[in-house]
């Protein structure tokens, strides 16, 4: 049975716009406790509107200022193999949305290698997970996140890991190639399961009509192979952010007024 803290719980929001807004103060607050004392705080970022939508509102937000941003370190959970300077690559939506708007040092910046970086789509792979070990905790050969953003597909895809895929099942290794993506486009780079999962809190951010299905599958506990966001838990707390579109299957009862 799970605990209170380890509960998937739903906030939900009346429309994009208030959802970002609130998922950029819990955001903030998050950095604010754990950075108070000096501690380092990890941060998986993700792609999308929504997750550029969020960045934007920290940036935006007037306590932005007040953390310490050298102790900050950004990540993704995954990234689009094109070239640096694409309109489709996460890293430069989320530079665009807050890293180039605020105080952090280049060396806290861990991106995926571009398409034009000299490196094949498997040496990216092999790369960033060597990057990932050089701050292993104790226990994983990678990082905890402190907080792990997570966008939803329609389909349940969580990162680039998609349903009924073989990426979704790798336990053995922190970072993956995929190629034949049904998204486009088709070359990715993927962190696996067991990382997003040793995250401290797993924040699902995800808006709109066409993702409530998936939302419904992900809380009712359907297969991990089938609808990936099902399995995305984090050690600490996992939370889906959602608007009122997305949420028109979900319980009530699972639904937090108060986070």
């Amino acid at each position: 049975m799970q605990t209170a803290s380890t509960e998937k719980r739903v906030v939900v929001e009346p429309n994009p716009g208030a959802l970002a807004a609130r998922v950029a103060d819990r955001f903030l607050a998050r950095l604010r406790a754990r950075t108070r004392n000096g501690r380092v705080a990890h941060i998986a970022l993700t792609g999308g509107s929504m997750g550029a939508a969020v960045l934007r509102a920290t940036a935006d937000h007037p306590r932005c200022a007040e953390i310490d941003w050298s102790l900050v370190h950004f990540w993704w959970g995954d990234e689009r193999f094109v070239r640096r300077d694409d309109a489709d690559r996460n890293a430069l939506q989320s530079r665009q949305a807050l890293l180039d708007r605020i105080t952090v040092p280049d060396a806290n910046v861990h991106e995926i290698a571009a398409s034009d970086s000299g490196l094949t789509l498997d040496e990216a792979a092999e790369a960033y997970a060597a990057e990932l070990a050089r701050y292993a905790t104790g226990e994983h050969p990678w990082p905890s996140f402190a907080v792990c953003f997570l966008g939803v597909g329609p389909d349940g895809h969580i990162a680039s890991l998609f349903p009924d895929r073989p990426e979704v099942t790798v336990t053995d290794a922190a970072a993956l190639p995929v190629r034949d993506s049904p998204k486009p486009p088709p070359e990715r780079v993927t962190l696996t399961r067991p990382v997003l999962n040793a995250s401290k809190r797993v924040w699902l951010v995800l808006t709109g009509a066409d993702k409530a299905s998936a939302l419904g599958l992900a809380l009712a506990g359907a297969s991990y192979a089938n609808v990936p966001a099902a399995g995305a838990k984090g050690r600490k707390r996992t939370i889906f952010f959602v608007d009122e579109a997305a949420a028109s299957e979900v319980s009530p009862d699972l639904i937090d007024p108060t986070y």
